[in-house]
């Protein structure tokens, strides 16, 4: 495309304006949703690292998972045995990575003295209920048996990992994303790529066309969107022209793919969106929020809850409690 070749008087050229610009595509996490034994420990079934970077991916996963994690903090009951830090870090994994873990810290009888947070995405399950802690390919630290509670969802391919319910609204996260950074290079680029310059009067020296291609070309980038004189004595009226590429279906795929994408991302993590900060787009708004937030705690924070009380059941004392989640509704 960026060769010159000499065009005769019945030939026409065509040239890039650029060479294509990258769009990020989503981490590649989904495996084989099994886990196998590589000589050390089960490795998860999907890639602990990639569900790490994508709750960076798009504002609407991130903002979904902190909302649980603030609701759950906030009405968790601090104690001796679980700080509210602590607690926090283990609620924010198991809802990233579908597991959370807790280390029962003994005192010299044998006796419970504190439960600390874990990271998830570096703890590894190894045979017989042997956890690992695995932040790199060289260091190891082997827990104690039995120190371990291991918070995890059900998953139906394997039984020693649990697996992000979330996962099927990934792709849609990872498309919102994928339209926002090519937004950001359509604009970074300045030229666009965004029109065909469509030239029939004959230039009667190669130099011209080198011009004009070089102008274009230096149009790109900084000093973006400047201005181009062009002289063509005696051509005639539609002897050049900017033919413009689909620009403005262009901006409306952007926005339809920006906002179905939102939407089955919030489908996935279960958040209405009158708790997600979003503008209505609609004059009569998203309707009474208290309600909402009634339904969303009954159906959702609280079996949420629930799952983190299993903790007490490992122990066999109360350890994790939670104050009861009201919502005041005053009628006018």
């Amino acid at each position: 495309m960026n060769d010159k070749v000499k065009p005769s008087e019945s030939d026409w050229e065509a040239f890039g304006f650029g060479e294509a610009e990258p769009v990020l595509n989503g981490v590649d996490i989904m495996g084989m949703f099994q886990s196998y034994w590589n000589g050390e420990y089960y490795q998860p079934p999907v890639d602990l690292n990639g569900l790490a970077k994508s709750l960076n991916a798009n504002p609407h996963h991130s903002s979904a998972l902190q909302v649980k994690r603030n609701i759950i903090s906030s009405s968790y009951k601090p104690n001796k045995w679980l700080g509210r830090a602590d607690f926090t870090a283990w609620a924010m994994d198991f809802l990233v990575f579908a597991n959370g873990y807790l280390e029962k810290v003994d005192n010299v009888l044998g006796n419970t003295l504190r439960f600390k947070h874990s990271p998830g995405k570096y703890m590894r399950r190894a045979k017989d209920g042997q956890y690992l802690f695995v932040p790199n390919y060289y260091d190891r630290h082997e827990f104690k048996a039995g120190s371990i509670f291991h918070l995890k969802d059900y998953d139906v391919n394997q039984e020693f990992y649990g697996v992000p319910s979330y996962l099927a609204g990934l792709q849609s996260a990872w498309l919102n994303e994928s339209a926002t950074l090519f937004r950001r290079r359509y604009y970074d680029n300045g030229t666009h790529a965004g029109f065909i310059m469509y030239m029939n009067d004959a230039l009667h020296k190669e130099n011209d066309i080198d011009a004009i291609r070089q102008a274009l070309r230096d149009s790109k980038g900084p000093g973006n969107f400047r201005n181009m004189f062009l002289y063509a004595p005696g051509g005639k009226k539609d002897g050049i022209q900017i033919l413009p590429i689909a620009e403005v279906q262009a901006k409306d795929e952007f926005f339809n793919i920006k906002n179905i994408s939102r939407d089955d991302v919030l489908a996935s993590h279960r958040v209405p969106v009158e708790l997600m900060s979003l503008v209505p787009n609609n004059t009569g708004g998203f309707g009474d929020v208290f309600k909402v937030s009634k339904v969303f705690n009954r159906n959702e924070l609280m079996p949420l809850q629930a799952r983190f009380e299993e903790l007490n059941e490992w122990i066999g004392f109360e350890v994790v409690k939670f104050d009861e989640y009201k919502i005041e509704v005053t009628e006018e």
